[in-house]
């Protein structure tokens, strides 16, 4: 009974992530040189996971001409789980065959950090020889007397114009933009037998780039030639607390990661969780109403200077799942300031509403949805005195026409944060009423349209009413 007990705790405490990805598309092969990359990865000391060899097979595949199998190679891996270190055997295994590699990422500071790391390889690997290092920022290199050699660039649209290498390297592919393709493709064109890799994590709502997402996209579907993607995710957006996706998602969890770890990692963004610690992929639609151009252009970087009273606007979800709470405010251009204070799950209840009514203290706040009577009396056992408006359908067209109007004319301004950014630019019309009337709805999974309608609210609010005695708005 003793053995069976410590049979099962040895079982416990060994269990892993899953080791094959759990989305990909990878070309048949009968040689691959992964297995030189992983011996020369070991004798650094380190001792590559299962599922980084089965990657590195795949990627260093060769096939019947001695080419790459697969000359353009796309993985995405939840942070944290070691995919920079299958870039590490790559580049020792470039060096170690005289390669030329460019190792390209979106800061600096990742770049100089990759820099560190595969010279602290190199240094422990006893096949390689170092011939030179150099660590200046943005301008690393680390070469070895076989005549490999890694360079380290921090990525521009210019970046690598010019210069001939063998293997290109796009760190941190989530932020990896066309305008960088352009330039950086071309590169390895001279190469007798190229390579690309990208590495990163799903997009967010505020990342750059659109490459990775694309290059995902058509790999799965078939339209690109010699190519290979691979990835650790769910499929939809799932609970933070769902163990078992944690281990589908995660690979090296029980190894490098622990449940302890992922556990003080849930938070109240549901969406960031599922991005970074879940890999889901969300769909962002480039026909937006509101397009992220249109919306930056509205941007400013100083909080402007107000006159008038403050405007609060709130909207309860349609689908029962957030408030939002939003301000407006006219500035001294005569424009409209527009800014989401807070969203939270109508679970939380409404004394966070109440708390943060009495310390803006705005003139009256619009109050939009099902709970808006309910809120009201919530309002007033807290006597709190701010004056509740609850819309008619005629005033909820209005506001949603007059955000439209001052959108187009240019006479909206915020300080573009990334939630409302991510709200405004996935939305959609749809219609109120049979005479023209229109709203805004999600045109996606995860995002909510309750920012962008409570910051109309707000803006609807504060241009609704004349501005009677001018004073300082402040928050």
């Amino acid at each position: 009974m003793c053995n069976k007990l410590q049979g099962e705790a040895v079982r416990m405490e060994t269990r892993k992530g899953r080791q094959t990805p759990t989305k990909s598309r990878i070309l048949s092969y009968s040689q691959t040189d992964g297995e030189q990359a992983i011996e020369l990865y070991n004798l650094t000391g380190r001792t590559a996971q299962e599922w980084q060899e089965l990657l590195l097979y795949d990627i260093l595949a060769i096939d019947k001409e001695g080419l790459y199998r697969h000359d353009k190679v796309g993985y995405s891996v939840p942070r944290r789980n070691g995919k920079s270190e299958i870039i590490i055997a790559i580049e020792l295994y470039a060096l170690k065959k005289g390669m030329r590699v460019l190792h390209t990422a979106h800061r600096t500071t990742t770049t100089h950090s990759a820099w560190e790391r595969l010279l602290d390889a190199v240094e422990k690997c006893e096949q390689l020889e170092l011939k030179s290092s150099y660590k200046a920022f943005g301008k690393e290199h680390i070469e070895v007397v076989s005549g490999g050699k890694v360079q380290f660039r921090t990525r521009t649209s210019k970046g690598g114009l010019g210069e001939g290498f063998d293997i290109l390297i796009i760190d941190e592919a989530q932020e990896y933009t066309d305008d960088q393709e352009t330039s950086l493709k071309y590169v390895v064109s001279d190469s007798s037998n190229p390579l690309t890799l990208m590495t990163g994590t799903p997009p967010t709502a505020v990342s750059s780039g659109t490459v990775f997402t694309k290059f995902r996209k058509n790999v799965l579907q078939g339209l690109k030639d010699n190519a290979l993607w691979a990835e650790w995710g769910v499929e939809k957006m799932t609970p933070q607390d769902d163990i078992e996706a944690w281990y589908r998602t995660n690979p090296s969890l029980g190894m490098i990661l622990t449940e302890r770890k992922i556990k003080s990692e849930i938070g109240s963004d549901d969406i960031d969780f599922n991005i970074q610690r879940l890999g889901l992929w969300i769909e962002y639609n480039q026909k937006s109403e509101i397009s992220p151009a249109e919306w930056d252009a509205l941007s400013v970087k100083r909080l402007p200077e107000f006159i008038g009273e403050l405007y609060a606007g709130i909207k309860y979800d349609i689908a029962g799942n957030g408030v939002a709470l939003s301000i407006a405010a006219k500035t001294k251009e005569g424009k409209t300031f527009i800014e989401t204070l807070d969203c939270r799950p109508q679970r939380e209840g409404d004394l966070w509403i109440v708390k943060l009514l009495e310390n803006i203290k705005p003139k009256n706040v619009i109050v939009d949805g099902a709970n808006a009577k309910t809120l009201q009396e919530t309002l007033r056992d807290y006597r709190n005195k701010v004056r509740v408006i609850i819309p008619s359908v005629g005033d909820i067209i209005a506001a949603n026409a007059l955000f439209e109007q001052l959108m187009a004319a240019s006479q909206i301004v915020h300080m573009g944060q990334p939630s409302l950014r991510q709200s405004a630019t996935n939305c959609e019309k749809r219609a109120i009423g049979s005479s023209g009337g229109f709203g805004y709805k999600s045109q996606r999974e995860g995002v909510n349209i309750a920012l962008l309608d409570s910051a109309i609210l707000a803006l609807w609010n504060c241009n609704h009413e004349k501005i009677k005695a001018p004073q300082r708005a402040n928050y």
